[in-house]
């Protein structure tokens, strides 16, 4: 499953955003340190299914299906809040960071309206400065990844005596949280070092493969708080600043609220959508109508969404470059072996081929697999086919001898 990291310093608004992609009640508090281990949740990112395409009524099962949008599942992680010198391990910071480097992709949240001092604690809007915020905590993941490289300078040495590869020994190192070797190569090329002889490096050449490696780590800022003061101002400045990332404006209590209002029957809200629906007025509080309003004017009437959903799609069809694939046992009426219309869909990374889908279903499958079929064009796909995004294949398989 992939998985989805949320940073950023305490209160600007992760753990809210975790409750409204996931509906899970973590706890929401204003002190530092509030979330005191990393929360795990189920979110979905969704698609336009192909149900609408092939006019069919489909039986999902391992995603769903709404208003025919595909939802599907994936892992999210709320980090605990970072503050200066986390990497050290100042309030378990070093941890959590290596919560967050297991990631796949991290959603950087950051309080837009400037309403957290330096310390995360909340303060009044236009106070604070979130493009710094921005900037300590990448330092602290910088920082993190440094630290893990000359803690463990011992074993890329005798790993690189051993090979005469740092690239190799950089890597055997880093694998496990989720840094590949085209990490390692490119990092090394960018910072000069692949063809300097590694018992000649100083600090400073540490410190900087350490900022490459960081920056390979698939990433968007989501703005939070757009609808407070100073937000707008600020998010420009933060645009300007990091013209390298994909920032996406957002309100997750905005989001939360319609959540729960949807889950309550009180209104028709479909996460991603535009618009929503209230079902009987009659039947709100003044205090949840005023709350409504307040959605629909400071948020989806200025930024047409409130961003959490959005954020989610960038960071596993954009930055992930996922590709979600229907496997189908009938090519014809779009069915598994037990006649349920296009049941499950999967994540697949990029150049992944039809063998690799093989491998995530079944391992009985992977082992059988003879080709592939594309419903679409009713042709042979071969076993090293890539899978592009929507395909719809039927895994042929051979049948074993009894």
């Amino acid at each position: 499953m992939v998985v989805v990291g949320l940073i950023g310093k305490t209160n600007v608004g992760k753990t809210t955003f975790f409750n409204a992609a996931t509906l899970l009640e973590a706890e929401i508090s204003n002190y530092p340190f509030t979330t005191k281990e990393p929360n795990e949740g189920i979110a979905y990112v969704h698609f336009r299914c192909v149900c609408g395409e092939f006019k069919v009524k489909d039986n999902p099962v391992n995603s769903a299906c709404i208003n025919g949008w595909r939802f599907v599942p994936i892992k999210l992680i709320d980090v605990p809040g970072l503050i200066k010198d986390a990497w050290k391990g100042k309030g378990l910071g070093n941890r959590f960071i290596s919560v967050a480097a297991m990631s796949d992709a991290l959603i950087h949240i950051v309080d837009i309206s400037g309403s957290i001092d330096d310390e995360g604690r909340i303060s009044k809007p236009g106070t604070g400065d979130p493009v710094q915020d921005f900037r300590e905590v990448e330092r602290e993941i910088v920082n993190w990844y440094y630290q893990l490289l000359k803690k463990n300078n011992r074993y890329i040495a005798k790993w690189y005596r051993q090979t005469a590869r740092i690239d190799l020994s950089i890597y055997k190192m880093l694998s496990g949280i989720k840094v590949s070797l085209e990490d390692v190569r490119f990092s090394l090329n960018e910072t000069g070092l692949a063809e300097k002889d590694f018992d000649s490096w100083k600090d400073e050449d540490f410190k900087s493969l350490a900022f490459y490696l960081r920056r390979r780590k698939p990433t968007l800022i989501v703005a939070n708080k757009m609808d407070l003061p100073f937000a707008e101002e600020n998010l420009k400045r933060l645009s300007e600043e990091y013209r390298e990332y994909i920032i996406v404006p957002c309100s997750a209590e905005a989001e939360l609220a319609l959540r729960r209002a949807e889950k309550r029957d009180l209104v028709e809200y479909v996460p991603g959508e535009e618009m929503f629906f209230v079902k009987d007025r009659s039947k709100l509080t003044r205090k949840q109508i005023w709350a409504l309003e307040y959605v629909q004017e400071r948020v989806l009437g200025r930024y047409f969404r409130t961003g959490v959903q959005q954020a989610l799609d960038i960071a596993v069809f954009k930055l992930l470059s996922m590709n979600a694939v229907y496997p189908v046992a009938d090519e014809k009426k779009l069915t598994d072996g037990k006649g349920r219309v296009l049941p499950d869909v999967y994540l697949m990374p990029p150049g992944s081929t039809l063998q690799d889908l093989a491998n995530q279903i079944h391992s009985e499958i992977a082992r059988n697999l003879v080709c592939g079929i594309d419903v679409r064009l009713g042709v042979r796909l071969p076993k090293n086919y890539r899978l592009r995004h929507r395909d719809i294949v039927k895994l042929v398989v051979a049948l074993r001898k009894k």
